[in-house]
């Protein structure tokens, strides 16, 4: 009984969080809301892990609308033609019907994905036989670092190598592809600290992750030489 009464619990809070959002937030954001009621226009495309911890609006500091959002376990992008669903849909759309101009792939730390993947437990998994073909989609991360000598793989430099791993999957989409030719579209790479709050950017030159000042001040030395070419 004491189960089910913190889950009922649980759901109380959830509709108490509906009225303060009817009660206070919507009276505040009316014009916003209002705005965004016909048609969405976001720029971004932000593939992030299901996981609870990670708050994609909280992170970025944006508003409803700015956003179009692709959640799943890992923040996986399985390869055009693997698993055609849900992601590639998404991916497809956001790109060919929204015009979004970027597509961010974060990772995370603490990752479970992450975790399963470095060291596997055939029991857990043996329960979760669609997790664990999900999950091969990202074998290849593993295999990476594996192959390399930076050391003992860890959950974070796994979850830095998938992010680039599903960044190179991205390409593999015909949308994207066509985007990223045409100079309309680019793709990002980020991980996510939970306990620090800290995010780093990958930078595609180096093949490493750069803090976010870093990744800004390389952003407006391209925007002065666009500006200042001919």
């Amino acid at each position: 009984m004491a189960d089910t009464h913190t889950a009922r619990d649980t759901l109380i809070d959830l509709l108490h969080g509906v009225e303060r959002f009817n009660t206070e937030v919507f009276p505040q954001n009316r014009e916003l809301f209002a705005s965004l009621a016909e048609s969405q226009s976001p720029d971004t495309l932000f593939i992030a892990c299901a996981d609870s911890r990670v708050n994609p609006s909280m992170i970025t500091q944006t508003q409803p609308g700015d956003l179009f959002v692709l959640r799943n376990i890992g923040n996986i992008v399985p390869a055009y033609g693997e698993m055609l669903g849900g992601v590639s849909s998404a991916i497809e759309y956001a790109v060919s019907a929204l015009k979004v101009s970027h597509i961010i792939v974060c990772g995370h730390s603490n990752c479970g994905a992450m975790k399963a993947l470095l060291d596997p437990d055939p029991t857990k998994l043996a329960r979760m036989p669609t997790v664990a073909s999900w999950l091969r989609n990202a074998e290849a991360a593993r295999a990476v670092l594996e192959a390399s000598d930076a050391g003992p793989a860890t959950v974070r430099s796994l979850s830095e190598q998938n992010v680039q791993l599903q960044i190179a999957h991205l390409r593999t989409h015909p949308a994207v592809a066509a985007g990223v030719a045409r100079g309309t579209l680019t793709l990002q790479g980020w991980f996510y600290d939970i306990a620090s709050g800290e995010v780093v950017v990958l930078d595609e030159t180096s093949r490493t992750f750069i803090h976010v000042d870093e990744a800004i001040a390389k952003l407006q030395a391209q925007k002065a030489d666009d500006t200042t070419t001919p």
